[in-house]
């Protein structure tokens, strides 16, 4: 029976508090002798993470107990939380980022102290090769390459004298290293050196050398043929593109308008592996999602490998079968094994159960650009109110929110999500935003946001909001705005710098950028000097552009959710623009939570956040809701 009720206020039966505890965080699988391994991220265990097993035809199984947390915090954000040995050895991060062979001991010189992340094993197994951050009092962390020996417990360092190092691959003979490696000021997507250095049964011979890359050159995951041919992927044509180093130099191997790459946020990223010597298996992305391509070396053809899924990250070959991360529109991220003979697709855990849920209730993503400030086109998914039993009032259009994700280097994709089918499924329209800055598009799109972060992301973001009404999708006088990290400051520079929006919710967000560049952590220590401008030499431009310093200008509401654990954006920033609204009296809510860091990961706590800010936007925008959560609102 098809009801009406007023947009926002549908009964919805995707709760706060079932999203919270039932989103799992799967990633980084992995295949061991025909098994498949990865991580689980638990809301309801605190958001634990927990390495997990699925052998051919059996039910998935932990490998880690419910006391342990396999987790790095290396650059803060982590990733690269365990490796693999021959057929059965895995070694993973615990504690305070010590490494221990699963099951057994420590393993023997590490030091104290130090955090290490993106495990990888020789082929001989006598070294385990790990990157290193050591912290110095005063001073930034050190970050190195270092290399284990496991039978003696000595500890070699392979590189240093680099601000960063990442992404360390074997050649299947054990004879080569290589790895990336990128100083401050540039981020790993703005240039980067690839190294390569002899390797032996005693552990490395010679100095790295450096055989591509540079400073406005962004190379992402070496890797060796099976031949040991030398393989990465580059942006010096304006794309992620696949190149190998043959003779004469760097030789790309498919030149196209469309990224084989991604933005090294966290380690332990892959989107390419080889099938043989002459094909590989390559995640590939478009502006209408990610598609799995086998390409042929011989002639940089590539052709197209049916699979339900447009979002896809974390490719693995062994022998003839691949794993990876697999999302659609309908289907949440799945941990899948495909066969490569029979093109068979097993889907072995997701992120959560659909079953029980109506398909009718899923808001799809569609695809949109839209015209945007100096000429640029941006882009964005667009979501519509959907509920299989209830619509809105004829004649009214719903209230939209405008989603800026983080990074701001990086992107969203079409994928489902509960975060979004939360708002949907209760008659909001949503906007997902791909603003100048982010991933996906080429490096140019990607450079649009040099100095201009707060200003070409924001002008992007008004102008969906713009578009939505433009196309019906939405109601002028209900325009709300959110975002975590980046998004949080590209959220509240909108509120204060444009007149578009009526409310808005900052996700531990960024209201000072001076606060910024002298509390953040190493490595986006120098981030903002691509964003905004080298610092303080640009230090007008940051407080042009730093929210807190213009609180007369923010007349509308807004809702702040912070971790008081954050090292990334320390819960300053939010307290200074709390006081800064309370003292001119405009309606807020300051929520914060205890041990959280730069995100939500235990479950009461998403549910608290959901749920405070829907019932900070029915408040200011005036519709019914049903939510436990009591939120106080000053101002209002």
């Amino acid at each position: 029976m098809n009801r009406t009720a007023p947009y926002g206020s549908w009964k919805s039966p995707l709760s706060a508090d079932q999203l919270a505890r039932a989103a799992r965080r799967v990633g980084q699988p992995r295949l061991q002798q025909g098994n498949v391994l990865w991580l689980e991220g638990r809301p309801d265990e605190g958001g634990r993470q927990q390495l997990m097993r699925a052998r051919p035809g059996e039910s998935p199984e932990p490998l880690t107990p419910e006391s342990e947390n396999v987790r790095t915090r290396v650059h803060e954000y982590g990733g690269g939380d365990y490796g693999l040995l021959g057929e059965s050895v895995a070694y993973i991060v615990l504690g305070q980022d010590g490494i221990q062979r699963l099951g057994d001991a420590p393993v023997g010189g590490t030091l104290a102290g130090a955090r290490y992340a993106d495990l990888v094993a020789s082929p001989d197994g006598r070294f385990l090769v790990a990157v290193e951050e050591l912290p110095r009092e005063g001073k930034e962390p050190e970050n190195r390459l270092v290399a284990f020996g496991l039978a003696t417990g000595e500890r070699r360092v392979l590189v240093e004298g680099r601000d960063f190092v990442a992404m360390p691959a074997f050649s299947p003979q054990g004879d080569q290293l290589a790895c990336i490696a990128w100083d401050h000021p540039n981020m790993p997507w703005d240039g980067t050196d690839l190294l390569v250095l002899g390797f032996g049964p005693e552990g490395p011979r010679g100095a790295p050398r450096r055989v591509a890359g540079g400073p406005d050159e962004s190379i992402f995951q070496p890797r060796f043929s099976p031949a040991g041919v030398l393989t990465w992927i580059s942006d010096r044509s304006g794309w992620w593109n696949l190149e190998q180093l043959r003779e004469g130099g760097a030789i790309p191997v498919c030149a196209e308008a469309a990224e084989f790459g991604r933005p090294l946020w966290v380690f332990g990223l892959s989107s390419y592996d080889f099938e043989s010597e002459d094909r590989l298996l390559c995640i590939r992305s478009g502006e209408r999602g990610d598609e799995l391509v086998r390409l042929d070396l011989s002639n940089g053809n590539a052709s197209v490998l049916a699979t339900p899924f447009n979002e896809l990250e974390g490719l693995r070959v062994e022998r003839r079968n691949a794993v990876f991360l697999g999302a659609s529109p309908t289907r949440p991220m799945t941990v899948c094994r495909l066969d490569l003979d029979t093109g068979q697709i097993e889907e072995i855990a997701s992120a959560f159960e659909t079953t029980g849920y109506d398909p009718a209730l899923w808001s799809v993503a569609q695809p949109v650009r839209y015209a945007s400030t100096d000429g640029r086109e941006a882009h964005a998914f667009l979501y519509r109110p959907t509920h299989p039993e209830t619509s809105g009032p004829a004649g009214e259009a719903p209230p939209l929110l405008v989603k800026s994700h983080g990074g701001p280097t990086a992107a969203t994709g079409p994928a489902l999500r509960l975060g979004i089918q939360y708002w949907t499924s209760r008659g909001f329209a949503v906007m997902d935003v791909n603003y100048a800055g982010s991933t996906g598009y080429g490096r140019a799109y990607r450079n649009a946001l040099r100095g201009a972060w707060g200003v070409a992301d924001v002008d992007d973001c008004c102008e969906a909001a713009a578009f939505a009404v433009r196309e019906g999708a939405s109601d002028a006088a209900r325009l709300a705005i959110t975002g975590g990290s980046a998004g949080g400051y590209t959220t509240l520079c909108a509120l204060t710098f444009r007149d578009v929006f009526g409310a808005g919710a900052s996700h531990y967000g960024i209201g000072d950028l001076e606060a910024l560049v002298r509390d953040t952590h190493k490595f986006e220590a120098r981030y903002l000097d691509r964003l905004v401008g080298p610092y303080p030499e640009a230090r007008e431009r940051y407080r042009e552009r730093s929210p807190i310093h213009f609180t007369e200008r923010l007349s509308c509401p807004a809702i702040f959710l912070q971790g008081l654990d954050d090292p990334i954006v320390p819960p300053n920033q939010a307290e200074a623009m709390v006081a800064a609204l309370a003292a001119r009296g405009i309606p807020h809510a300051h929520v914060t939570f205890p041990g959280e860091g730069h995100g939500f990961r235990v479950a009461e706590n998403i549910c608290k956040a959901l749920e405070s800010e829907l019932v900070f936007y029915s408040r200011i925008f005036g519709f019914p809701v049903d939510a436990s959560t009591d939120l106080a609102i000053p101002g209002l």
